[in-house]
C-alpha cells in the first residue's frame, strides 16, 4: 500500500473543516464532517478546476466554477454539469494524526 501522509492533526482539522494535501502530485481535499474524516481527489470531473474552496452543504461540496455537486463521503456527481464521480482515498487517524494515501496504484 502507499505511504500514508500527514494531513493534520485532529484538533486543527475540526468538524466543517478542510485540508488540500499534495500525495505525489495528486490534490487530495480532506473534510472533517460530522467527526469523520472523508477525502476527495480535489478536481471537479466537470472541467478540472478544484473543489475543495467550493461551499459545503451538508456532506456536499459545491465546484466553486460551475455548481456541480459531489458527495464528500462517496464521491458520487449528484448534480450537472458533471457526470463523472471523483476519486475517494482512504483516510485514517492515528495517535491523533489524520492521515491520507493515494491507493489507486496498489
Amino acid at each position: 500500500m502507499s505511504d500514508w501522509v500527514n494531513v493534520a492533526t485532529e484538533r486543527e482539522l475540526a468538524d466543517g473543516q478542510r485540508r488540500v494535501v499534495d500525495v505525489d502530485d495528486v490534490m487530495i481535499a480532506v473534510f472533517n464532517y460530522g467527526g469523520e474524516y472523508y477525502a476527495i481527489e480535489d478536481v471537479c470531473t466537470h472541467d478540472g478546476g478544484e473543489l475543495a474552496s467550493g461551499e459545503l452543504e451538508g456532506d456536499e461540496i459545491i465546484c466553486p466554477r460551475h455548481g456541480a455537486r459531489f458527495c464528500i463521503r462517496n464521491g458520487k456527481a449528484l448534480t450537472a454539469p458533471a457526470y463523472e464521480d471523483v476519486h475517494c482515498f482512504p483516510v485514517r487517524v492515528d495517535n491523533g494524526t489524520v492521515q491520507v494515501c493515494d491507493d489507486r496504484f496498489d
